[in-house]
């Protein structure tokens, strides 16, 4: 293979790569997220200088489905935490289980998502939006929040509400990722913060209810280290969205120079 071949390979193993070229387009997007109060020491402890917590001791525990993306159909689950970087309010992702390969390792080595394996689901079980992530066959997060109770976009007249405005600058807020990639001898070659946003953003729904989220002590994937204390909301989104590409917001390895 020539050179000129081999740098235009979008991702290894250069015979059947993992993942391809972006635009990275999701259709039918689905979240499910639990904002709830935690303890402020265990945020301070998860969250890398020099982003600080916003000080609303809140986090937010997200089940999605991704049906139809340009990485295929997965299942995603994890924590985000609110911060604050040089006055800008961003999200920090601060732990991602997937149940596919190529969202994995494109996540990690494009974005520096904190992207593992395991096993997240979300479902709807009678009248119950049901997320669940589990690990070596082991529960470690259950979610459930009423189906569709409260229709946050459209007015009882049938117009569209404002609402949807403020979802999409939610779905669109710079999200932050620390991302650690080896050299060869195993010493840090990359050490970033990568900011990103989501572009292109339709909202084909959105639904408010009260929710209940349990999460369980697990070594592999440790979420109940920041644990719940009261939860604040459920809310469930649909939505068709373009990840794109990142950009360094804060180098480690040249400030250490």
């Amino acid at each position: 293979m020539r050179i000129d071949e081999i740098l235009q390979q979008s991702s290894m193993p250069i015979c059947s790569p993992s993942y391809p070229k972006g635009p990275y387009r999701f259709i039918n997007r689905e979240y499910f997220v639990i904002t709830y109060e935690t303890d402020p020491e265990a945020i301070r402890a998860a969250v890398p200088e020099p982003l600080e917590p916003d000080g609303s001791n809140t986090v937010s525990y997200e089940f999605l489905a991704m049906p139809d993306s340009s990485f295929g159909d997965y299942h995603e689950s994890g924590l985000v935490i609110p911060c604050i970087y040089k006055g800008e309010k961003v999200n920090f992702t601060a732990e991602m289980y997937l149940d596919c390969e190529s969202p994995i390792a494109g996540g990690r080595e494009i974005w520096g998502f904190p992207k593992k394996l395991a096993k997240p689901s979300l479902e709807i079980k009678g009248a119950t939006l049901v997320g669940k992530l589990e690990m070596s066959d082991q529960l470690v997060a259950f979610g459930t929040m009423g189906y569709k109770n409260y229709n946050l976009i459209t007015n009882s007249d049938g117009s569209k509400s404002e609402n949807i405005e403020k979802i999409v600058k939610l779905l669109s807020k710079t999200q932050v990722n620390l991302k650690l990639i080896p050299d060869i001898d195993s010493s840090l070659a990359i050490a970033q913060l990568v900011a990103f946003n989501c572009e292109d953003i339709e909202i084909k729904g959105a639904w408010q209810s009260p929710a209940k989220l349990h999460l369980v002590p697990h070594r592999g994937a440790p979420v109940a280290d920041l644990p719940v204390k009261k939860v604040i909301r459920g809310l469930h989104v649909i939505a068709d969205l373009t990840l794109a590409y990142g950009r360094v917001m804060y180098d480690y390895l040249e400030k250490k120079k």
